[in-house]
C-alpha cells in the first residue's frame, strides 16, 4: 500500500452505493471497509451529528493528550465518507431517506429494532422500496429473542457477556479485565462485511437483495469459540492460574531484564525444548526429569517458570529477539502502543499506512485484495458537509433543497 493513486484494476466496489445509517462503531466501520475498496459511502446523522464524532473527547487519557482539531477516532472510523443530516424523526426526513435507498445497494444501520420500525428504516420497508437492497444490521444480542430489542456495546454485549472478560482476567483470583475501547467492534465490524459482500454475492445470482445481520454477542462467542465449546461438550475449563503457576512453562510471559516482556508459545516441545534450554543458557537442565513430560512440566510449572525468569532476565529485549528468533522459538514482543509508530514490520505489511490528504499515519483495514490497492486513507466528512449534493444526486431541485434545508428536515 502506498499513498499514491493506485495504476492497479478498478477497486471491486467501486460504484456501489452504500447507506450508513448507524452510530458509534461497529457497523458503521463495515461501512468504511467497503469505502476503502472503492464504495461511495453516504453517512446519514441526525441533528446535532453522530455522537461518534465527540468519542476521542470520552477515551480517558487520550482526551487530554490530543489537539483538538484532531479528531482521530472520528478520522479512523468515518474516512472516504459523505454526510447528510436527516430528521428521521419528522416524515419528510423518512422521505428523503427512502428515495435514497431505491437508488442505494447497500443500507446499514444498528439501531435498535424498536427505534428502526418507528423511522420507518426496518428492513421490512426498506426492501418492499428496493427489493435489491443488500439491508445489513447490527444489533447487540441478536434480532430474535427477549433481548433482541436491548441496546448495548461491545464492552457488554462482546466482552461481558460471551465470557471473555471473565476469562481474560489475569488469574482467577483478580477482578474481570476491562477492554480499552473498539477491542470488540472492529472485529465485529468485519464480520458484518462479509455479511455484505457474501449477500452481494448472492444478488448477482438471484438478483435480490435482503438483510442480512449479525450482533455482537455472536461476535464475542465466536471469538470465545474454544472454551466454550468446551463448555458446551461437557469438558470442564480449568481456573487460570498466575503466571507463576502456568500450567505449561514454555507457552507464558516472561520479562525481559529492560522489564519488556514477550509471550512465548512452544507446540512443538520435543523438538524446541533442547534448543530453547540451549538459548537460554540453561544446558544443565537438558536432562532434568522436571522438563521430561508435558505432565512433569506442568506439576514442576512454578520451579521451572522461576529459572526461566531468571534467565530472561539477564539479557534485554533485543538481544532476546535476536537469540529466539536465530533458535526458531515461536514468540511475539508485548507490545504497547509507543512501539507502533516505528514498527517496521506494520508498515512493510500495509497495515500501518499513510493518509492520503494530510501527513500522518493511520491503520489500515485488515483486507489486503492483491491487483487492487485501497484507496488510500482520505478525510472523514464534516457535519452535513454533502447535504446539498446528494440530496440533488437523489433527484430534488433547488428548490425542494431549499424548502427542506429551511424546514429543518436536512441541515
Amino acid at each position: 500500500m502506498t499513498a499514491a493513486a493506485s495504476t492497479d484494476e478498478p477497486l471491486p466496489f467501486q460504484g456501489l452505493k452504500v447507506i450508513d445509517c448507524a452510530s458509534f462503531i461497529a457497523a458503521p466501520v463495515a461501512a468504511t471497509l467497503l469505502a476503502d475498496l472503492g464504495a461511495d459511502v453516504v453517512k446519514v446523522e441526525p441533528p446535532g451529528g453522530d455522537p461518534h464524532r465527540t468519542l476521542s473527547q470520552r477515551v480517558g487519557c487520550l482526551a487530554d493528550s490530543v489537539a483538538a482539531d484532531n479528531n482521530f477516532v472520528w478520522d479512523l472510523n468515518s474516512r472516504h465518507k459523505r454526510s447528510i443530516v436527516l430528521d428521521l424523526k419528522q416524515p419528510a426526513g423518512q422521505a428523503v431517506l427512502h428515495r435514497m435507498a431505491q437508488q442505494a445497494d447497500v443500507f446499514i444501520t444498528n439501531l435498535p429494532l424498536p427505534v428502526r420500525a418507528r423511522l420507518a428504516i426496518d428492513a421490512d420497508t426498506l426492501l418492499a422500496l428496493n427489493p435489491r437492497l443488500v439491508v445489513a444490521s447490527m444489533t447487540a444480542y441478536g434480532e430474535t429473542g427477549p433481548e433482541a430489542p436491548k441496546s448495548g456495546f461491545d464492552v457488554t454485549a462482546y466482552w461481558a457477556r460471551a465470557g471473555l472478560m471473565d476469562l481474560v482476567r489475569a488469574d482467577h483470583t483478580a477482578p474481570p479485565t476491562r477492554p480499552v475501547p473498539g477491542m470488540g467492534d472492529h472485529p465485529s465490524a468485519v464480520t458484518l462485511f462479509a455479511a455484505i459482500t457474501t449477500a452481494l454475492y448472492r444478488r448477482e445470482r438471484t438478483g435480490r437483495g435482503g438483510l442480512v445481520s449479525t450482533s455482537l454477542m455472536a461476535n464475542g462467542l465466536w471469538s470465545n469459540a474454544i472454551q466454550v465449546q468446551a463448555q458446551l461438550a461437557g469438558a470442564r475449563y480449568p481456573q487460570r492460574l498466575p503466571r507463576s503457576h502456568a500450567t505449561n512453562p514454555l507457552s507464558n510471559i516472561y520479562q525481559a531484564g529492560c522489564g519488556r516482556w514477550l509471550s512465548m508459545v512452544i507446540l512443538n516441545e520435543p523438538r524446541q525444548l533442547g534448543p530453547l534450554l540451549h538459548t537460554l543458557d540453561l544446558d544443565h537442565l537438558q536432562d532434568d526429569p522436571r522438563l521430561a513430560t508435558a505432565a512433569s512440566r506442568e506439576a514442576h510449572g512454578p520451579d521451572i517458570v522461576a529459572q526461566f525468569d531468571a534467565a530472561f532476565a539477564r539479557h534485554d529485549l533485543a538481544t532476546w529477539r535476536r537469540k529466539l528468533d536465530a533458535a526458531g522459538i515461536t514468540f511475539g514482543v508485548v507490545g504497547t502502543l509507543a512501539d507502533m509508530d516505528d514498527d517496521e514490520q506494520m508498515r512493510a505489511a500495509g497495515a500501518l499506512v499513510p493518509y492520503g490528504h494530510r501527513a500522518g499515519t493511520t491503520v489500515a483495514a485488515p483486507i489486503l485484495l492483491h491487483g487492487s490497492t485501497p484507496r488510500p486513507p482520505g478525510p472523514a466528512p464534516g457535519l452535513g458537509e454533502h447535504s446539498r449534493t446528494l440530496l440533488a444526486e437523489a433527484g430534488y431541485d433547488d428548490a425542494q433543497i431549499a424548502h427542506l434545508l429551511h424546514s429543518g428536515v436536512v441541515q
